[in-house]
């Protein structure tokens, strides 16, 4: 259980109790085994551990992250990219790996793929919708483990991400709404 480090070890035993149908008293007194998997580490009270190897990365073959497009009537992949770098094994001339993505893309009338979720690299990335290429990346101050959201202004369209590296860092002085302006329509043509 993630998200519940805050409970005692009676509260998350009531809470796995509750989830299994079972009252309090057939809890209490059932006796506690060492093939209990409730009752025995590191399942039930460690909250969500990942599995890294000894420099701290993913102990899984890469990509540790990707973008995907699925044909929603066919369940098939159109494209998939990894997406996200750890810097320090892209300057050793890795390819990127991907890495965990905390945040959502946003797709614009002009078939731009906008995403910021990396948590490592804090890029904010566009991507062609047909092919999954990257046309365009910028370095934020911090991570934006958010959905993009896009807005127009005077007919301009922008898209604005909250940078504040919500995942990765806690109450960030750095924090910031970063806004790009996409280019300019040219007359007569569509977004």
């Amino acid at each position: 259980m993630p998200a519940v480090a805050f409970l005692s070890l009676a509260q998350k035993d009531a809470v796995a109790g509750f989830l299994l149908g079972e009252t309090a008293t057939e809890r209490a007194a059932a006796p506690e085994s060492e093939g209990d998997v409730l009752g025995s580490e590191p399942y039930a009270h460690t909250g969500y551990n990942r599995w890294l190897d000894t420099n701290g990365y993913p102990a899984v073959k890469p990509p540790w992250g990707t973008l995907n497009a699925i044909d929603l009537n066919t369940g098939e992949y159109l494209w998939r990219t990894p997406l996200g770098e750890f810097p320090e094994l892209t300057a050793r001339g890795l390819a990127p790996t991907g890495t965990e993505n905390y945040g959502g893309p946003i797709v614009t009338a002009g078939g731009l793929v906008f995403i910021a979720a990396t948590n490592f690299d804090n890029k904010f990335r566009a991507f062609d919708k047909s092919s999954g290429k990257l046309l365009w990346e910028s370095t934020l101050v911090n991570a934006g483990n958010s959905t993009p959201a896009t807005y127009e202004v005077n007919g301009r369209q922008f898209v604005v991400i909250p940078a504040a590296g919500g995942k990765s860092r806690v109450d960030n002085p750095s924090a910031a709404y970063v806004a790009f302006a996409l280019p300019a329509a040219k007359k007569g043509a569509s977004k």
